[in-house]
């Protein structure tokens, strides 16, 4: 195992040394002005005046001129004996260093080309080999090297199941073999972010590049995403079941401009506190994305201009704090289900288009927060209010767009308009017989 350097040297890139002579010269005057100070600070709290003139030194008096010249010179060499001491300290630490980034690089080689082999039983030998390299890397730009080729793994290019030829053994046995080392890869990562950041072995704050990567599984459950970037951008979720349960989002930035289609992506109980999340651009064309019980206390999530076309997305979530963005987003089809308690912060519909999907905020409650649907359009399929609560909140529809109201959502005949809820007067008008 590399041997574990301190912080401070390990993010050091190279070892530059002032002239010893220069060093010296610094450290003696540094020194005088030491001395200076603290008998300049001695004689004023001694409230001492003139020095009483001594015509004749005796021997007691000499022999203390003596010690003193003998301190001082002592002084002076153990000051030049730590100033070589510290010197000699920082080049033992460099070349430890050295040492141990040459042997990381020798098993990075090994490890890397055993991710290159024919056999599926020596990949898997070299992603635990980099995981474990990583975790013993001496310096944090040596660690993120390792994830970055454990990453770049995954965005090689891989057929999916549904895309193997018909009654081919051979290809569905290379596929499931090569899905395992895949699927280990998510886990190995998934377990270095569940460990707390100050732990040794945490990949928390590293970024990690998914771009374009396919998943049909994979396992984020309980994951930490407290710093970094973390980039999803043309990923394609397509089969299997992609799990981000219990998953907290509290720094850094976290990017899924992806495709969605025929899997399950589970955010059920997430936490989003602190981090800028980006579904913007998103297309939910099939299968089922569940935010069920998460909670958006913080940060901002980004939705905007995202494409809800097809299968369910469940918002079933705390909105507490933070922004929540769904500017321009377009529901033109399957359904989305907003059964959530909006109790703070701020929810952005501005400009969103309500015009073929089922879009549901049955018993949704509104009650401390800023909802705003400023422009959005309503255009066709359903998007129902029934037994929606507004207690506390603002929520503006005054500019939206469209012939009648989402249904549920105006009061009876009679009724008081809720507190908090704004409408376009075209709405308060009762609907033509």
């Amino acid at each position: 195992m590399s041997p574990r350097l301190p912080r401070r040297q390990t993010e050091r890139r190279g070892l530059r040394l002032w002239p010893v002579g220069p060093v010296l010269v610094l450290a003696f005057t540094t020194a005088v002005m030491a001395a200076a100070a603290v008998f300049y600070a001695g004689w004023n709290l001694l409230d001492v005046h003139e020095l009483k003139p001594e015509r004749r030194i005796d021997s007691k008096t000499l022999f203390d001129l003596v010690k003193l010249a003998f301190g001082v010179v002592a002084g002076a060499g153990a000051l030049v004996a730590l100033v070589v001491a510290y010197r000699r300290q920082r080049v033992d630490e460099d070349g430890a260093l050295r040492d141990a980034t040459r042997l990381h690089t020798e098993r990075f080689t090994t490890a890397v080309s055993q991710l290159g082999d024919a056999s599926e039983a020596v990949r898997l030998g070299g992603v635990h080999a980099l995981a474990g390299l990583a975790d013993d890397a001496p310096t944090r730009q040596l660690r993120q090297t390792c994830i970055d080729v454990l990453c770049a793994y995954l965005r090689l290019p891989y057929v999916a199941e549904a895309d193997l030829p018909a009654n081919d053994a051979g290809a569905r046995h290379a596929y499931l073999a090569l899905r395992e080392v895949r699927h280990t890869i998510i886990r190995l990562i998934r377990d270095h972010l569940r460990l707390p950041l100050e732990h040794h072995h945490s990949w928390q704050g590293h970024d990690l590049d998914f771009t374009g990567v396919t998943f049909d599984g994979g396992d984020f459950s309980g994951a930490a995403f407290s710093g970094g970037t973390v980039d999803f951008s043309g990923a394609t979720f397509s089969s299997g079941r992609v799990d981000f349960s219990g998953a907290r989002f509290s720094g850094g930035t976290v990017r899924f401009h992806a495709a969605f289609s025929d899997d399950t992506v589970d955010f059920s109980g997430a936490t989003f506190s602190g981090s800028t999340v980006d579904f913007s651009g998103a297309t939910f064309t099939g299968g089922r994305v569940a935010f069920g019980g998460a909670t958006f206390s913080g940060g901002t999530v980004r939705f905007f201009s995202a494409r809800f076309s097809g299968g369910t997305v469940d918002f079933s979530a705390q909105f507490s704090g933070g922004t929540v963005h769904f500017g321009g987003a377009r529901f033109s089809g399957g359904t989305v289900r907003f059964h959530a308690a909006f109790s703070g912060g701020t929810v952005h519909f501005g400009g969103a288009t309500f015009s073929g999907s089922t879009v549901d905020f049955t018993a949704a409650t509104f009650s401390g927060s800023t909802v705003d649907f400023s422009y959005a359009v309503f255009s066709g399929g359903t998007v129902n209010f029934h037994r929606a609560t507004f207690s506390g909140s603002t929520v503006d529809f005054s500019n939206a767009v469209g012939i009648a109201s989402p249904t549920g959502l105006m009061p009876e005949a009679g009724a008081p308009m809720p507190p908090g809820l704004m409408v376009p007067a075209g709405w308060l008008l009762p609907p033509s017989p």
